[in-house]
């Protein structure tokens, strides 16, 4: 298999895949706290994300850094864990039903370095996906940027579907913060039990 389009459906499969979890719930954590209508932060916070793990994908790939993939597939969890306690903490002595819209303003850069920190960690678990499907194939960079475009389509789909699922449930049934609550408590919950698995 070495065709551009075959490792580029490869990348969108694994996203979408039960596999692919882990990376999925990560991507919850990072749009929950999403202010609806401020898409430029959401951007911003995407990029960073994407940055980290384009580089260490790129990096481990080309075997420029050697990690142990169980270490990271056993830490991966760990980055849903903080993300899901950071969404906690703000927004548990945040914004109230009644409050100001203004009133609750988090720094937003400690959250960039996370995504982009934690985006490094997603990235070598990538690359392990990546070489056990490389095989034998001796041309590494074709395959490799396809694979990542196809993970970059597959998170734009994701992303897309949670903020519209996250602004019809923040219309209909829940006020922001309730919602933010809840649903990090689910991811917090999911990534603990994921992390006790892999131990």
């Amino acid at each position: 298999m070495s065709s551009f389009g075959s490792f580029l459906a490869l990348g969108l499969r694994h996203i979408l895949t039960v596999e692919a979890a882990d990376h999925l719930l990560f991507l919850a954590t990072l749009i929950l706290a999403h202010e609806p209508g401020k898409w430029r932060q959401l951007v911003v916070l995407v990029t960073a994300f994407t940055a980290g793990h384009t580089l260490t994908l790129a990096l481990a790939t080309l075997n420029v850094v050697q990690v142990d993939a169980r270490a990271v597939e056993t830490l991966i969890p760990a980055t849903i864990i903080i993300m899901s306690v950071v969404n906690l903490w703000t927004w548990r002595q945040g914004r109230r039903a009644n409050d100001p819209p203004l009133k609750h303003r988090p720094r937003l850069w400690p959250r960039y370095a996370m995504a982009l920190g934690f985006g490094l960690m997603h990235g070598l678990g990538f690359s392990a996906v990546l070489r056990a499907l490389l095989g034998a194939e001796e041309s590494l960079l074709v395959p490799l940027l396809a694979f990542n475009i196809g993970i970059e389509l597959a998170q734009i789909v994701v992303l897309g579907l949670l903020a519209i699922l996250g602004t019809v449930l923040t219309i209909g049934l829940f006020d922001r913060r309730g919602y933010v609550l809840a649903a990090s408590g689910i991811t917090l919950g999911c990534a603990t039990q994921m992390l006790v698995s892999r131990l």
